[in-house]
């Protein structure tokens, strides 16, 4: 079977490789702060015989690892941000390690391991074999603030892949080839005059006057926009007491659709309510734009290839403390009743079986569209996590740190390692995938959504 080397080169490595997952985990790091995943990872691709590169692509906490030659050059995705706020002990309640402090509720410290492990065991496997072509491991930092894998492209990154894989921690064991929204994000910073609000009101000219109206116009723009757009904004800053009249005040806005196209008109129709807003108050305004990414637009090719490999290998066994962990979490979860109603936990409180290629739309975004329109690529889903369990949770994070997120990981890396394999050895699947990607992005060339001039944040 094509892939038997490189599974049984990742479970050879699995001790190595659990052991980089677990340091992740307990060493969260935020968005473009990856100091020391950065650091662990180059550490492992060069042990593993990779030509690694930090800071690739003028990106301080950006590795690229890379090893082979010649066609096919396959790239494979890896992620290293956490997320704020979602510390969490590897327990059944809610107990943080440190309030407030990052922990892996998307479990990436599971992603960029499962990723890894994949080029790993597809290098032993082309070795053996003396299979031709190139694997790139991406370290990509950001995903969680969607811009890490835009500036990567930005600055000239995944051109030369001819095909490229993702993976991501799930409640399910998919593949999924729906469309996940794009986005745009800006921060729109109000500056005014401060008066005595009580003594003096007319004096002053209201920052957070001119952020309030600013919301007030894009609620009544959601009438008005293309169902696709989701418009959701979070005060950043909103004065300092009643009786001051606030001369500083920001919000901060994403605006999501299911094309850059009506992504950019939304975003053009907010800016537009923003400048009205200061106009309204007098006030003077900053625009902020934090950068965008595309939806993504999965390639059936490769979808399909993953799915029929995962059908191949065959789903991990779960142990009866596994299933008594997850179970407790399941019933905890504000999803639990919607899950049990759904059949969901009809065969056990963690996923057991594989499921059909998942054709629906999706509500959230990541920075993996930005790769589906530059280079055939689709993104794997396999369980690291009990089956209520919310999205960017408490629970995940919990299941991130122990035997639930690393068997699910390694079965993830298995699956890419393999599929990569099969193109490799298949050529016309490679071939069919970049046709397919050709015509759909003929009329749509891709054009990265973040200027020049907009600079890659640096570490804190």
């Amino acid at each position: 079977m094509t892939g038997k080397i490189a599974i049984n080169k990742i479970d050879a490595e699995q001790e190595k490789l659990i052991a980089l997952a677990k340091k992740m985990w307990e060493h969260p790091e935020t968005a473009y702060n990856e100091v020391n995943a950065a650091k662990w990872t180059e550490e492992i691709l060069k042990d593993y015989g990779f030509e690694v590169e930090t800071g690739a692509y003028g990106l301080p906490t950006c590795v690229v690892g890379r090893w082979g030659s010649g066609k096919p050059v396959i790239g494979i995705l890896g992620e290293l941000d956490a997320l704020p706020g979602l510390s969490q002990k590897v327990c059944t309640t809610k107990d943080p390690v440190s309030p407030e402090a990052p922990g892996q509720g998307c479990g990436h410290n599971l992603l960029n391991v499962a990723c890894l492990a994949a080029a790993v065991g597809a290098k032993a496997e082309m070795e053996e074999k003396k299979l031709p072509g190139t694997i790139v491991f991406y370290a990509c930092p950001a995903e969680e603030v969607l811009t890490g894998k835009v500036f990567m492209a930005r600055n000239g990154a995944f051109r030369d892949l001819d095909i490229c894989f993702a993976w991501h921690g799930n409640s399910q064991n998919r593949v999924h080839f729906g469309t996940m929204n794009g986005l745009n994000s800006a921060i729109f910073h109000y500056s005014g005059r401060t008066s005595h609000a009580g003594g003096a009101p007319w004096q002053g000219r209201s920052a957070l006057d001119a952020a309030e109206l600013t919301n007030v116009g894009a609620n009544y723009l959601r009438e008005h926009v293309t169902p696709d757009i989701r418009i959701h904004y979070s005060y950043k800053e909103a004065g300092t007491a009643p009786n001051i009249v606030p001369d500083r005040a920001s919000v901060w806005y994403y605006v999501r659709g299911l094309s850059r196209e009506a992504i950019e008109d939304a975003y053009r129709r907010l800016v537009l309510c923003a400048e009205g807003a200061a106009h309204m108050t007098e006030t003077e305004l900053e625009v902020e734009f934090l950068g965008g990414c595309y939806n993504t637009m999965p390639n059936k090719v490769l979808t399909d290839l993953c799915h029929d490999t995962m059908a191949e290998i065959g789903v991990p066994e779960w142990t009866e403390e596994e299933k008594a962990f997850a179970d407790a979490l399941n019933k905890q979860s504000p999803r639990y009743e919607e899950v049990l109603r759904s059949g969901e936990l009809d065969n056990g409180p963690i996923s057991t079986i594989i499921n059909d290629v998942e054709y629906e739309t999706g509500g959230g975004s990541t920075d993996v569209g930005d790769v589906d329109h530059i280079c055939p690529c689709c993104q794997v889903n396999t369980a690291t996590y009990n089956l209520a369990a919310p999205g960017h949770s408490w629970q995940i994070t919990a299941c991130s740190g122990m035997s639930i997120g690393f068997k699910g990981m390694l079965f993830g890396g298995k699956v890419v390692a393999a599929a990569a394999l099969k193109a490799i050895e298949q050529p016309e699947l490679v071939e069919k995938a970049k046709a397919e990607f050709a015509e759909a992005t003929k009329s749509s060339p891709y054009k990265c959504p973040i200027p020049m001039d907009v600079p890659v944040p640096q570490p804190r």
